[in-house]
């Protein structure tokens, strides 16, 4: 596993715990729920080439 990629899902988590927290403190809990959703597909769609990369090593390794 690539280590950058579990960076890169710990500076995503980070910015988006920093901007909810300012956008609710300031009363727009809209768009810290919104801001909170679209890190979190982010992260999903990150996730989700690399689960389908393991299914293909997977279907490969064992000649399905």
């Amino acid at each position: 596993m690539e280590i950058d990629l579990i960076f890169k899902i710990a500076a995503i988590g980070i910015i988006v715990t920093i901007l909810h927290q300012v956008l609710a403190r300031s009363g727009r809990d809209e768009q810290a729920m919104m801001t909170m959703l679209a890190g979190l597909v982010v992260v999903l769609m990150m996730m989700a080439q690399k689960i389908a990369d393991l299914f293909e090593l997977v279907k490969r390794l064992f000649r399905f």
